[in-house]
C-alpha cells in the first residue's frame, strides 16, 4: 500500500509555470506506475499523464503535450509534474495516483491509490 501527498499548487498567470510534487510513503515506490489526473469544476476527472516504474517511459494527453513534463525520483519516493505555458483551461484540482498493474501508460483506469489533490488556478 502507498500513501500519496501532493504539493505545489497555487495561483499563476497564463503563460507561467508551476511544479507539482507528489510524495509517496513506503519502500516500494519504484514498483508503482504513477499518474497525474486533473478535475475541473463541472467536468470529469481526466488523466493528464503517466510515467513508468523506472521513469523511462511517459504518456501525455494531447492537450498538455509539449507543455507538461512528468518525472520521478525513486530514491526520494517522489513524482513531479512540471507545467509550463499554463493556460486558463488548465485550472483544476490535480491529483497524483498509483497502480502496480502492467497496463498501457495511457490507460486511465486501474489507479487504486490517490492523493488528496492540489488546486491549480491559472488566471487570464
Amino acid at each position: 500500500q502507498v500513501q500519496l501527498v501532493e504539493s505545489g499548487g497555487g495561483l499563476v498567470q497564463a503563460g507561467g509555470s508551476l511544479r507539482l510534487s507528489c510524495a509517496a510513503s513506503g519502500r516500494t515506490f519504484s514498483t508503482y506506475v504513477m499518474g497525474w489526473f486533473r478535475q475541473a469544476p463541472g467536468k470529469e476527472r481526466e488523466l493528464v499523464g503517466s510515467i513508468s516504474r523506472g521513469g523511462a517511459n511517459t504518456y501525455y494527453v494531447e492537450a498538455v503535450k509539449g507543455r507538461f513534463t512528468i518525472s520521478r525520483d525513486n530514491a526520494k519516493n517522489t513524482v513531479y509534474l512540471q507545467m509550463n505555458s499554463l493556460k486558463p483551461e488548465d485550472t483544476a484540482v490535480y491529483y497524483c495516483a498509483a497502480h502496480q498493474r502492467s497496463w498501457d501508460l495511457g490507460r486511465a483506469s486501474g489507479f487504486n491509490y490517490w492523493g488528496q489533490g492540489t488546486q491549480v488556478t491559472v488566471s487570464s
